[in-house]
């Protein structure tokens, strides 16, 4: 009989995180996934076409089963956010409350917001099943950076539930060594967490038919592709746009996604009227992403400045590997050591400018064969670390030997 899986996970498909593929990949290997979840409104805060509180509640996702709890939609402003979060932990607990069903395992994907583990952790309890957790940001540190709330009592709440989820979790897996070292830091068995990388999906792939989304001139087209928000650092990018101006440089970037931020950055690229070195383009689905990059010379990754953002590995640093794409890095810690390990292009550390601007001026220099090579060492880099079926291999072993001993 195959494994039953609750996956546990605030967002899922239609929206856009690599969950998706992780359960639908475990459906191919043979096990039965459900997955407990919100109704879609992430990232623009509505809920999706076709989707309400009384509108597609249970659904099916390439084998996988969907059930969507209710949610308050987290529209665009902080106290909506807040309900937004809280909404899916009660809604968890009268779900766990009236559950009939039987699984093997709770699995917990945990990106922002924490607080979405606690129905996992209440469902693995009452089930005596074990419980883990994919640990993709760090609470109250991420918490804190993205509210900017400090209140020393507020935090101490958070610090007691992370801690809370973290013990009563069978295994904790980590998105990052950092994260792993953080954990531990907090006093937790070490023995019972685990670095277990993003891998990136196969639609990511190198040489894939170039998108017309990207323009083919005498340009070098730098592209950024994912959410524009407040933590991918791309205020600098204005100030970076005065310089190429300044230079006449022959660096255009490409910004690709939707945000938070994206009306204030193309507002504030208009006012310096530097149109010219900046295209904006629409969100594409994750299977044009491979296109995009073909297009492209260089990805760009940039995280904002703060000591928990330098210890996250974005997930677009694989996709743009796995894409066999030069990196053009502004962002500290984990992710240039990867870069530097794979000698795949240029780092500079979040928020500090003269380093990027030097790197673009390096950019400039390189010849077509230099780039080609530096995007082959991205794609080898890949494919020895972040490959996803030798991955999905290691988490077969880490969820198959464990049984109920929390």
């Amino acid at each position: 009989m195959s494994k039953k899986i609750l996956v546990v996970s605030q967002y899922f498909y239609p929206e856009q995180f690599r969950i998706n593929d992780i359960c639908t990949s475990w459906v191919k290997r043979g096990y039965e996934v459900t997955v407990l979840t919100g109704i879609p409104n992430y990232p623009q805060g509505d809920f999706y076409k076709g989707y309400s509180l009384k509108k597609r509640r249970k659904d099916d996702f390439d084998g996988v089963n969907i059930i969507r709890i209710p949610i308050i939609p987290r529209k665009s402003n902080s106290i909506m956010m807040a309900l937004n979060y809280l909404s899916f932990v009660i809604s968890g607990l009268f779900w766990n409350l009236n559950n009939k069903e039987k699984f093997d395992m709770v699995f917990i994907y945990e990106v922002s917001p924490m607080t979405q583990a606690m129905p996992g952790i209440w469902i693995s309890k009452k089930l005596k099943i074990p419980c883990y957790i994919y640990v993709m940001d760090l609470w109250p540190e991420n918490f804190e950076i993205i509210t900017g709330i400090s209140n020393r009592l507020i935090i101490k709440t958070l610090d007691n539930m992370v801690d809370y989820i973290y013990k009563n979790c069978t295994k904790i897996f980590t998105a990052s060594e950092s994260f792993k070292k953080n954990i531990e830091s907090r006093g937790h068995d070490s023995n019972k967490i685990y670095f277990w990388p993003q891998y990136a999906e196969e639609f990511y792939r190198p040489n894939a038919l170039a998108s017309d989304k990207i323009k083919q001139d005498d340009k070098i087209n730098i592209t950024f592709a994912g959410n524009v928000g407040m933590a991918q650092g791309l205020d600098i990018l204005p100030s970076i746009g005065e310089d190429l101006k300044r230079r006449d440089s022959n660096i255009r970037f490409n910004i690709v996604g939707n945000g938070r931020y994206l009306s204030t950055l193309k507002e504030e690229i208009e006012q310096k009227n530097l149109q010219e070195y900046f295209c904006f383009i629409d969100p594409v689905p994750p299977t044009e992403v491979s296109g995009i990059f073909s297009a492209s010379d260089f990805s760009f990754v940039c995280l904002q400045e703060s000591e928990i953002f330098s210890m996250t590995i974005p997930a677009k640093l694989q996709s743009s590997m796995a894409c066999g794409k030069p990196i053009l890095l502004s962002a500290s810690g984990e992710s240039q050591t990867i870069v530097k390990n794979a000698d795949c292009g240029f780092v500079s550390d979040a928020g500090n400018i003269s380093q990027l601007l030097n790197n673009l001026m390096l950019i400039e220099s390189l010849t077509r064969d230099e780039i080609v090579h530096m995007g082959n060492n991205s794609r080898n880099y890949f494919l020895e670390y972040f490959e996803k079926e030798i991955l999905l291999d290691k988490m077969d072993n880490y969820i198959t030997e464990e049984t109920y001993n929390v």
